[in-house]
């Protein structure tokens, strides 16, 4: 059913300083989910006059938040301690991981996991999976049940972990292409070749992982890059003849223009012109690189590459994409970069859909695009309430929800038009 929501419209363009806000605005969903209006509500088309109307007020519409590096088998491990990102994973990590196996504890995590996402605001992710076929299945399964924008495979990994996570290099292959070749570009679900690491996959499976790419037509291919110092001296080990690590990936025909790699902490001026020049993408995860304490990230340091934002759950600290949008203004003014509101914002959002390949279907306002929407209550807790008595234009509103805002701050969160939180 046709449906309306008034509110404040935030809607963003090809940059960040392209922004369009109206005060008191209007959006239309149509039936099939997608927005077939958008502007001031003195201009509402009488068609949609006796349509249903959802009522925000002051609140903000906005394009829902888009999380392209984040572990569904990682939903409830957020604040695990230990000395360093390696410990992390073989304490806690992999046999977190283990129960993926078993369908019927995946099938329930798979939708808190979602509704996690929706109470923050998240309306479209890409995520790992774990090694096992079945839990990127049920995620796929669970993402087509709400409509949601989802990329996923299942991770492939041979070695360095505990039995239980531990795959077959052909058998994870073939599992791959079998995952792509039932979900991808069904509906809303897109797939990803998911290699965990380097330090995770022998060489044949690396072989394989990039033969598979290129027989998996429109996928994208996600895995982690110089994340801390102690897993690139381990990959240096393991690859000795290689010149740095995106090398490895290279050789094996994984750094392509349908590659994202999270992290991106320590790489060399060398690595960033060849990733740039591959037209690959690197996935900035503040939360998590700053809880493991795997480094500051520089955004100046690692353009001109495509650089997004993630949540990396759950090794990040919070499914927030605001609180994720603060921790790194804070990373980049410790590098040195100053960002806007609008800026953060616009990363999470429209940057992020073109990262994943998906910018005609989702990120924006647009008319004709998927209806993912926000409600953002800019004065939703006593803290935000009284800054935004201070607010003297959109982007000051946005910086204080970037810098001040969490879950709390999400009144409301629609996918394809259906209000899921």
């Amino acid at each position: 059913m046709t449906r309306v929501l008034t509110g404040q419209v935030v809607a963003f363009g090809a940059t960040s300083q392209d922004l369009t806000h109206e005060a008191k605005g209007a959006l239309v969903f149509g039936d099939d989910g997608s927005i077939l209006w958008r502007g001031p509500q003195s201009l509402l088309p009488q068609a949609f006059n006796a349509s249903p109307r959802d009522d925000f007020g002051s609140k903000l519409l906005m394009a829902g938040f888009i999380d392209i590096h984040i572990h569904f088998p990682q939903y409830r491990m957020l604040a695990a301690p230990a000395k360093d990102l390696l410990e992390w994973l073989q304490r806690y990590t992999f046999p977190e991981e283990a129960r993926y196996g078993d369908i019927d504890y995946a099938t329930v995590a798979a939708e808190a996991f979602l509704k996690r996402l929706f109470s923050n605001g998240t309306t479209s992710a890409m995520a790992f999976c774990s090694s096992h076929k079945t839990c990127a299945e049920v995620l796929f399964a669970a993402a087509a049940k709400h409509n949601v924008a989802l990329i996923t495979g299942k991770t492939m990994m041979d070695r360095g972990a505990i039995a239980a996570v531990e795959d077959n290099a052909e058998q994870s292959a073939a599992d791959t292409l079998a995952l792509h070749n039932a979900f991808h570009n069904k509906g809303r679900l897109r797939h990803a070749v998911s290699p965990r690491f380097a330090l995770t996959s022998t060489e044949r499976q690396l072989q394989l992982a990039g033969e598979v790419l290129r027989q998996c037509h429109g996928a994208l291919m996600q895995t982690h890059l110089s994340e801390s110092h102690a897993e690139i001296e381990r990959v240096k080990y393991l690859f000795p003849n290689e010149r740095d690590y995106t090398a490895v990936y290279e050789r094996f025909g994984l750094v392509t223009d349908h590659s994202i790699f999270a992290h991106g902490i320590h790489l060399s001026p060398s690595e960033v012109s060849r990733i740039s020049a591959a037209g690959a993408s690197v996935a900035h995860c503040p939360t998590s690189n700053n809880f493991l304490g795997s480094g500051l990230m520089s955004m100046a340091r690692n353009r001109p590459v495509m650089i997004g934002l993630a949540t990396d759950i759950g090794g990040g600290t919070s499914y927030s994409m605001l609180q994720t949008m603060g921790e790194t203004y804070k990373v980049q003014m410790l590098n040195g970069l100053k960002l806007s509101g609008a800026e953060l914002f616009h990363m999470a959002t429209l940057g992020n859909a073109r990262i994943l390949k998906m910018s005609e279907h989702i990120g924006s306002l647009d008319v004709g695009k998927f209806a993912d929407v926000i409600v953002l209550d800019p004065e939703a807790t006593q803290v935000l309430a009284s800054r935004h008595e201070l607010s003297n234009s959109i982007e000051d509103v946005l910086f204080a929800l970037a810098l001040l805002g969490d879950d709390r701050a999400v009144a409301a969160t629609y996918v394809a038009g259906s209000r899921v939180h």
